[in-house]
């Protein structure tokens, strides 16, 4: 799919304020409305644009602590039986299925180091678990970076059509 540089202003605007407004994004850009949600139609369609959903904080509404944890699965059981285990138990936010010395990797948050605990039980006490390895994250410098991809992705169709 072409992505070209108002494909990038649109989902900036967006990614900023999600309840901004087909109407008001098009103000702002200098467009004709049905512009703008033409684009967005197109990248919702496309499969870009996964939805407008606000971006929730685990830390501000109780879960500051953070961890990567690496699992080793039962060899012969497969990732499906871990998935849906792991898929129980809230407090994970990720979970990535890996090639390495690990089979999965997941992103889990707590509201305590004691909680943290609690919950890497819960992991370890899945039947598919064979082990886990955990580090506590100290601080996030970025997550969910996709944007500035995207825009370069915009920019870079804009240079090749000049």
């Amino acid at each position: 799919m072409k992505i070209d540089e108002l494909d990038v202003r649109i989902v900036e605007l967006f990614s900023e304020d999600a309840g901004i407004g087909v109407l008001a994004a098009s103000r702002l850009l200098g467009v004709a409305r049905a512009t703008v949600q033409s684009r967005l139609d197109k990248l919702r369609a496309a499969g870009v644009v996964q939805g407008m959903a606000p971006t929730l904080n685990p830390a501000n509404f109780g879960y500051p602590v953070m961890a990567i944890v690496s699992i080793e699965i039962v060899q012969g059981m497969g990732h499906v039986p871990v998935g849906t285990a792991l898929r129980e138990i809230p407090e994970i936010v990720e979970m990535y299925t890996v090639s390495g010395d690990h089979d999965v990797m997941v992103r889990v948050v707590a509201r305590s180091n004691d909680d943290l605990q609690r919950v890497l039980d819960s992991v370890s006490s899945a039947s598919a678990v064979n082990r886990t390895r955990s580090v506590v994250v100290l601080q996030t410098h970025f997550q969910n970076r996709v944007l500035p991809l995207f825009a370069h992705v915009g920019g870079a169709a804009e240079r090749n059509a000049e």
